[in-house]
């Protein structure tokens, strides 16, 4: 046989005893891995490689939540409640939509939290970019003006309702002590949707009185064939423009916050 038949076997050969080498290695890893147990330092006395994954972890988790946890702390709860109740007593379904609501709520949310924020800025989150305080008090320190403004927006009742709902959570609320987060976030959520659904039924209140009396005229006339909603709706629209009904609602929502 030639040399230039002999190449095709030579390299096929190697090819051959480099995918068995290849498998038994691979079978044999899960067992190392089993059996070996390690960590990379990365000097000076830092964390391990898996302690930098686990914090990496945490970080992202945390920016993930970061709109939800800032959404609890805050009046947006109510504010989307309330334009939502609103759209629903006018008979409308999808105008506004959604997205306008929200955005709307976000933007009344950011001028009745912003001395909020500016303080939480000021006493937690500057000092800790300057290297002055530790992660822990920088914490203590964001969160006491939202603590402040969930407790001045929450009824001691639904934080107790809430801590004797549970089984062994009664023992959480120390007489003369802060309310833990645990319940006092949850009992500021359930307080901003009650509110929420009072002033919603307050405006309900005139939407429903045009319902009715345009039901009666109609009844009345004999014209049963004609649904309610076609006539009452043209003039809901029409009584909610002329008394600037966003304007009012929204400065009302608003003065809410500042008593």
């Amino acid at each position: 046989m030639s040399p230039t038949s002999s190449r095709p076997v030579g390299s096929r050969g190697f090819a051959l005893r480099f995918a068995v080498a290849l498998a038994l290695s691979v079978t044999a890893l899960p067992d190392f891995a089993l059996a070996q147990s390690f960590s990379i330092d990365l000097g000076n006395g830092g964390p391990t490689l898996t302690g930098r994954a686990v914090q990496l972890f945490l970080i992202i988790t945390l920016l993930s939540l970061a709109p939800g946890i800032a959404m609890m702390v805050t009046c947006f709860p109510f504010m989307v409640t309330v334009l939502s109740l609103v759209r629903q007593g006018i008979g409308l379904q999808q105008t506004p939509p959604n997205m306008l609501i929200v955005t709307l709520a976000l933007f009344l949310t950011w001028f009745v939290m912003e001395p909020v924020f500016e303080e939480a800025w000021q006493r937690g989150l500057s000092p800790l970019i300057d290297g002055d305080i530790t992660p822990e008090q920088a914490w203590e320190r964001t969160m006491a003006p939202f603590r402040i403004f969930m407790e001045g927006r929450v009824g001691p009742d639904v934080i107790e309702t809430l801590a004797a709902a549970a089984p062994g959570r009664s023992a959480d609320l120390v007489p003369g002590e802060p309310a833990p987060y645990s319940l006092l976030i949850p009992a500021f959520l359930l307080s901003e949707l009650e509110r929420g659904f009072e002033v919603g039924f307050m405006v309900f209140l005139p939407f429903l009185i045009i319902d009715l009396v345009v039901a009666s005229i109609l009844m009345s006339m004999g014209m049963m064939m004609v649904p309610p909603v076609v006539v009452s709706l043209p003039l809901k629209l029409a009584f909610f423009v002329v008394a600037d009904g966003w304007t009012l609602l929204t400065g009302a929502l608003v003065r809410g916050y500042a008593q």
